[in-house]
């Protein structure tokens, strides 16, 4: 098939455009610059350009072309879609949105989410946007035979991203650098409330396995690990892989919100919030679909690599000041 990924070289997307060459695919990457994480594989075809720059520019880049199929991981907000559907009438089979699982209902009304759970979340504008785009090319699907598939991925990590309930997306060293050096680390909540993280090669398993079924057309899939646990285990499970004892501090969300207004979205519109998903429906659509890098397997393999790339070793400053006066305060408060 010939695939066109818009982005391509991010966490998600690195992975999908290795398993999508592997598997014999013609690629093309729309992409802006290369990622010093993740460089653009040398075998795909490189479309520069910034996606989010002139819509003519872009229709002259992609002039004469047409995909199998086209996903976009770098649609955050219905303006993107509306571009996408532009450009990309007629040009292609399948246009893949990458949405969240951030999007379902929120608090959670039923632990077992499928894609069938309402959408709906107050707290964070980074998911009703999602929606927004949802609804948007769910309509141009029914009203013009626009030819959308909706991927909703949860929490997905690799090996230069450590995931943890409340730390720096974008400076994941940060809560590791703690952990090393025996400051404490904040869990929200008592930490018994169950998480799922996705290695990025397992999810790409799912996402380049819809990619040519005309059945998955007009459909949304979340493709996610079976695997369930408690965010205290997922924190004990790094600490064992540093070989460090633990020094954690529960404090409440809503408390770290007084001090952290971000956490309102990801972390009380999010990952404070059980859920376990039902991934049958991708698996009916990709039979050979499964997750085989565990959280314990992929903790260690993410410390490995960010121990061979020190260079990625950043620390958010800020992120760590404003941790140590939530812990400070709530020491204070809670003696």
């Amino acid at each position: 098939m010939k695939i066109l990924f818009i982005g391509g070289t991010g966490l998600i997307s690195s992975a999908c455009s290795d398993l999508a060459l592997e598997r014999g695919h013609e690629l093309f990457l729309l992409n802006r610059s290369s990622s010093a994480k993740y460089p653009a594989p040398k075998d795909a075809t490189i479309l520069q350009a910034d996606i989010y720059a002139e819509s003519a520019h872009l229709s002259a880049l992609l002039a004469g072309q047409r995909f199998d199929a086209v996903v976009d991981f770098m649609a955050f907000t219905p303006q993107d879609i509306e571009r996408d559907i532009s450009l990309f009438r007629g040009k292609t089979d399948q246009f893949v949105f990458i949405s969240s699982a951030s999007a379902y209902q929120k608090p959670v009304r039923n632990y077992l989410i499928t894609e069938e759970t309402p959408l709906e979340n107050p707290f964070w504008e980074y998911s009703r946007n999602k929606i927004a785009c949802e609804n948007l090319l769910m309509k141009a699907y029914r009203e013009n035979g626009f030819p959308a598939t909706i991927i909703r991925p949860s929490h997905t990590f690799g090996p230069s991203q450590i995931p943890f309930c409340y730390g720096s997306w974008v400076h994941p060293w940060t809560i590791i650098d703690r952990m090393k050096r025996g400051r404490q680390v904040i869990i929200p909540g008592d930490g018994t409330s169950l998480w799922v993280l996705t290695w990025n090669a397992d999810f790409a398993k799912g996402l380049v396995g819809l990619l040519g079924n005309k059945n998955a057309v007009g459909e949304a899939f979340q493709i996610t690990s079976d695997q369930v646990l408690s965010w205290n285990q997922i924190y004990l499970e790094a600490y064992q892989a540093l070989g460090q004892a633990p020094n954690v501090v529960h404090i409440p969300s809503d408390f770290i919100a007084l001090f952290d207004e971000g956490a309102l979205g990801s972390l009380i519109g999010d990952k404070s919030n059980s859920v376990v998903f039902d991934n049958s429906k991708i698996k009916r659509f990709v039979p050979d679909y499964q997750c085989d890098v565990n959280w314990a397997d992929g903790v260690r393999r993410s410390l490995a690599w960010f121990e061979a790339n020190p260079q990625f070793q950043t620390l958010d400053t800020e992120a760590n000041l404003i941790w140590d006066k939530i812990i400070a305060a709530y020491e204070k408060a809670i003696p």
